[in-house]
């Protein structure tokens, strides 16, 4: 095998042991009581090497946000489409929604950036901020389906986050702050059919 190839392959090892051990440390002893040295013993790695992939603690939070900001749009978008019936799209949205959320990877990274963001309100206003740069796959869908006349919706942002209050409610605030076990597939879909219920209700 190509000794680069090789090299290249422990390298990268060495990167995904040193952030799944910041998230380690960031969950146990917050932003800023975790230090890189912490972090480069718990990977099992030189400090060295932990500032090689990353030169700093505030870098290495920026890469943990970044995974979970691509986690949360993982996938293939979920078009709008004209000739199906809204609930069926709806819910099959908001299985996608619940599926990663009831991801354990996923949310660790939340409680990462939950916690950081709880002792350090401007890095908060940072993260809001870079959430808000891209809109949610279920808010392009709602203005997708009020722009063809068959949701009586005003405001787009706000009738999504109506919806994604109703899914996390269950699935998501739960178990990132009273530490309760992920849904079953019969509990998400419980979950999905009655929110899609409820939203049309209102907006259909």
């Amino acid at each position: 095998m190509d000794p680069t190839v090789t090299h290249q392959r422990l390298t990268d090892r060495k990167r995904v042991a040193v952030i799944a051990a910041a998230i380690d440390e960031f969950l146990a002893a917050g932003f800023d009581g975790t230090s890189m040295d912490r972090i480069a013993a718990r990977a099992n790695v030189s400090k060295r090497t932990v500032y090689n992939h990353f030169p700093s603690k505030e870098a290495l939070f920026a890469e943990i946000l970044r995974q979970l900001w691509d986690a949360s749009h993982a996938g293939d978008a979920f078009a709008y489409r004209a000739t199906i019936p809204l609930r069926e799209q709806l819910v099959e949205l908001l299985m996608r929604k619940l599926r990663l959320l009831n991801d354990e990877s996923f949310l660790a990274l939340a409680r990462v950036a939950i916690a950081a963001g709880i002792h350090s309100p401007e890095r908060a206003r940072d993260m809001v901020a870079r959430l808000g740069e891209r809109e949610e796959d279920i808010t392009v869908w709602i203005r997708a389906a009020a722009a063809d006349k068959r949701l009586r919706i005003a405001d787009p942002v706000f009738a999504s986050s109506q919806l994604q209050g109703l899914v996390k409610a269950f699935a998501f605030w739960p178990q990132v702050t009273m530490g309760q076990p992920p849904l079953s597939e019969t509990e998400q879909q419980a979950i999905a059919d009655s929110a899609a219920d409820m939203f049309l209700a209102r907006y259909a």
